[in-house]
């Protein structure tokens, strides 16, 4: 049986689950997510603490047992804390502009790129190079933190480009290291 899926997931203060047969709604300060999971999963309240189990032996009850199990606790810590990723542009001239719904990104281009804000996030700018994506829902903060990074990704010759606040980028040496 999987480690992950037969995990229990304690529900903090503040927080309401309610568990409608294919369908897990979570509620709590931050705000309300929902998750459509499927069938070959029973996902039940007992004693403040969820459970997930599965009805059936196939192959895909085992592949989703553990990853239902996740996402119910991304969830649960989406309404309580919340999830942020930093952004940092690090070139000449590499920056960002927060306007509204819009960040306008300078990225070594001719022109700068502009990127609509999905409506649930909130974007910080720290500083013009530095920027924090804010959510509760983990899977979009982290998907459109990765299609801002994609405009321009880190290259590993100078390391110039967008890149994650703690991110490591291995470098190489170029030219030189031929001779």
């Amino acid at each position: 049986m999987s480690r992950i899926g037969k995990r229990e997931l304690t529900i903090p203060a503040g927080v309401s689950v309610i568990i409608e047969k294919p369908k897990v709604t979570v509620k709590g300060p931050k705000g309300e997510l929902t998750l459509n999971y499927r069938e070959i999963i029973d996902v039940e309240e007992k004693d403040g603490k969820i459970l997930t189990t599965r009805n059936s032996e196939a192959k895909t009850a085992k592949q989703l047992h553990g990853t239902t199990n996740s996402l119910i606790n991304n969830m649960l810590i989406g309404v309580t804390k919340g999830y942020s990723v930093n952004l940092e542009a690090v070139g000449v001239g590499y920056k960002f502009a927060v306007n509204g719904n819009k960040i306008g990104v300078s990225a070594g281009f001719s022109h700068p790129v502009e990127v609509k804000l999905p409506a649930d996030l909130k974007v910080e700018a720290i500083s013009n190079t530095e920027i924090v994506i804010s959510g509760i829902d983990k899977q979009k903060v982290t998907e459109f933190a990765a299609n801002v990074r994609k405009l321009r990704k880190p290259e590993p010759y100078k390391g110039k480009g967008i890149r994650y606040k703690d991110e490591h980028i291995r470098r190489k040496e170029g030219k030189k290291a031929a001779k």
